[in-house]
């Protein structure tokens, strides 16, 4: 949520007031979140004795700080309570559906969760006068599984479709054409890349794919984590040296690339580890889709990898993959204070311990390669100048 949606929150008639929020929020953004957090606690202090004045953009970004700074059991509350004074919101009940749903609360996350469907960015894809699956008998009803988010969110979610098939739904899954071949080869389900405007066979219902596991009733214990795509052409296994699949950057449009994608020295210092590095970008690999990505990634040892697609196709085929996450904003799926997955039995948690510290990821990937090197009985390769 950007400043001039919060500016348009607040009212007109409390100059001071509206001069300390723009203070703080500058100060936020300059990382001096101590003094930002102490004008916003000053300002809902300050509330009650100035009821014309919103207080619901001061307690988003005071939730949205603690979430960043990863304080996220204490963003719940602030969160909440601007959700119960601007109802009508969406991005509020969304930012405080993603902090529930990375403490493990899905019960309470998942209605939360939902207001991503009231962007307007999301309004494409649905089919007019087709109701929205949301729990109903699906015995003989044809289901459409729409597009929504990331590659990552794809992949994620792709799993419930045989889970819909199997309650007795017809399913045709739209999916990024890039996915599609991936998708058609591991599900079991009609599946359709989808780009633009599409013309669609009628049917009963259709749901978003984020969406599924609300109504499925998915808690932290009922996940299913187990592999379900397979590559289509696998490579075999060289052998001989550790082979060791590597990504470092994400997209650059997504809205926590500063703090998931790795700076340049700090992929330099992977790239040079001993080991067979092989980079697993399109561009490096000539991939022509994630089908392609998916049969080199059958020829390695273990795939290293920031916060990205890459991390959600290695642990959907249930190869061993170590994903690194930033200490800021770091998603939902990932939870807290964990080194495991519930989503993905074959990842492993590398987490920064502190805002940017790369460095002591990289020490713990390391060691975790020689140990992982020496258990296999495979060769070092020469350390990268």
């Amino acid at each position: 949520m950007g400043r001039g949606a919060l500016r348009s929150r607040r009212m007109a008639s409390d100059p001071a007031f509206d001069k300390i929020f723009g203070l703080a929020y500058e100060l936020s953004r300059g990382g001096r979140d101590r003094d930002a957090e102490r004008l916003y606690r000053l300002l809902i202090d300050r509330a009650p004795e100035h009821p014309e004045t919103s207080v619901a953009p001061v307690l988003y970004n005071l939730g949205m700080l603690y979430r960043r700074v990863g304080r996220v059991e204490e963003a719940v509350e602030p969160l909440r309570r601007a959700a119960g004074l601007d109802p009508e919101n969406p991005w509020v009940r969304f930012a405080l559906g993603m902090v529930l749903l990375s403490l493990g609360r899905f019960e309470e996350g998942w209605p939360y969760y939902e207001a991503r469907g009231e962007f307007p960015q999301a309004q494409g894809g649905r089919p007019a006068g087709v109701p929205e699956w949301r729990g109903q008998d699906l015995r003989g009803k044809s289901l459409l599984i729409i597009r929504e988010q990331g590659f990552g969110d794809e992949i994620q979610f792709a799993r419930f479709a045989p889970v819909l098939k199997g309650m007795g739904a017809e399913v045709l899954l739209l999916c990024a054409p890039s996915l599609e071949r991936l998708f058609r080869h591991s599900l079991d389900v009609a599946v359709r890349g989808a780009e633009g405007k599409l013309a669609l066979q009628a049917t009963h219902y259709w749901v978003q794919g984020c969406s599924i596991p609300r109504w499925l009733g998915i808690g932290l214990e009922s996940i299913p984590g187990d592999p379900y795509l397979s590559a289509i052409s696998p490579r075999p296994k060289p052998g001989g040296a550790l082979r060791v699949g590597l990504v470092t950057k994400g997209s650059a449009s997504h809205y926590n690339d500063a703090a998931r994608s790795m700076p340049e020295a700090a992929a330099a210092a992977l790239r040079a580890l001993p080991a067979e590095i092989v980079g697993l970008t399109p561009e490096e690999l000539g991939a022509r889709d994630f089908a392609d990505t998916a049969d080199v990634i059958a020829s390695l040892d273990v795939v290293v990898t920031v916060d990205t697609a890459v991390a959600h196709l290695a642990g959907a085929l249930g190869a061993a993959c170590w994903v690194m996450l930033p200490f800021a904003n770091t998603d939902w799926r990932w939870l807290r204070d964990r080194t495991d997955s519930p989503w993905y039995r074959s990842v492993r948690l590398y987490r920064q311990p502190a805002l940017g510290d790369w460095d002591s990821v990289i020490r713990s990937i390391s060691h975790d390669l020689e140990a992982l090197r020496r258990e296999r009985g495979l060769s070092a390769v020469a350390a990268r100048p």
